[in-house]
């Protein structure tokens, strides 16, 4: 018999087709000393990390298999997977079986590639969700654009996105914004046509302010803006706007290398309210709510069930 699975919820054809919905608004029913806890409307692992997970597992139960990478960034389902059997590689030259996955965040064409040449059988969990960033970053090139991706440079999504190109830019903070203006300034507007997709974890607003700011930045160019945050990323962070309009503090599950994770406790913190990401219960500190009257909970979309509910358990105990 293998090791213990985390259990994952099925997910509703809603989920797969449209919005992504993990919660339901619930709330634990309390005395009226009691501190409540308050979950967000949505919440939780996504379509996409849960088939990847349920992917790799089945590949573990079929024989020895290699995850090029982490398959999703949150230690417990990584733990899982190593506990199920499944080897990890950073690099190609890691890879020890043939049977190869490629993780939830996807990679670059010319990887699938070298793989295959070398013989090994490549399954691919690359959310559909970011296969689509790929084609619309593919889309954009083939239409004569210059490809710019708004993101963080060293995550391994984005690394996916550009990895076929030879040349690109990305963006994320000002002095990206002033090396993209330098680079294009004083050009005819014919010449500069900028084709721009996002990392599908970042915030959307965000997202929308940095291609306005290229806009403004260089206003004889052609902008072409095509809108790759995940809705499960946007169902999230607008849960999380409702519910930290009515809670002292915020409790964000999720892995520290989680980027929707992370961004949904920036958010909570943007929006005035005390926030905290835990990975686990044990993270958890009582000073936290010394004063809290109403605890908001939310979850990364790679944060299983089982670990929320823990979370959710400890709140609810103190």
């Amino acid at each position: 018999m293998g090791p213990p699975r985390l259990r994952l919820t099925k997910q509703s054809k809603r989920e797969r087709n449209g919005p992504s919905s993990g919660g339901t608004g619930r709330q634990a029913p309390r005395r009226e000393d009691d501190m409540q806890v308050r979950m967000a409307d949505h919440y939780g692992m996504c379509f996409g990390v849960r088939d990847a997970v349920d992917l790799a597992l089945r590949l573990t139960d079929a024989g020895p298999v290699t995850i090029l990478g982490d398959l999703v960034h949150n230690p417990d389902v990584v733990a899982q997977l190593d506990a199920a059997g499944a080897g990890r590689a950073s690099t190609l030259e890691e890879v020890g079986t043939r049977a190869v996955l490629l993780t939830a965040h996807g990679i670059a064409d010319r990887v699938k590639l070298q793989l295959r040449q070398a013989g090994r059988e490549v399954h691919d969990a690359t959310c559909p969700l970011v296969t689509r960033a790929h084609l619309a970053l593919k889309k954009l090139v083939a239409d004569g654009y210059f490809p710019v991706v708004i993101g963080q440079a060293r995550h391994v999504e984005v690394r996916g996105l550009v990895g076929d190109l030879d040349d690109y830019a990305i963006v994320l903070d000002s002095a990206d914004l002033d090396r993209l203006a330098d680079r294009f300034d004083g050009r005819t507007a014919e010449n500069v046509r900028l084709g721009i997709v996002s990392q599908t974890t970042q915030p959307i607003e965000k997202v929308r302010e940095i291609v306005e700011d290229i806009r403004r930045r260089l206003p004889a160019a052609e902008v072409r803006f095509v809108d790759t945050v995940c809705q499960p990323t946007k169902d999230r962070q607008e849960a999380l706007r409702a519910l930290a309009r009515d809670t002292d503090v915020v409790i964000v599950v999720g892995g520290p290398d989680s980027n929707n994770s992370r961004k949904l406790t920036e958010l909570a913190r943007s929006l005035g309210r005390p926030a905290y990401q835990v990975s686990s219960a044990g993270e958890l500190r009582r000073e936290w709510f010394a004063a809290a009257g109403v605890v908001g909970l939310t979850a990364g979309t790679s944060t299983p069930d089982p670990v929320i509910e823990e979370v959710r358990g400890w709140l609810e105990r103190l």
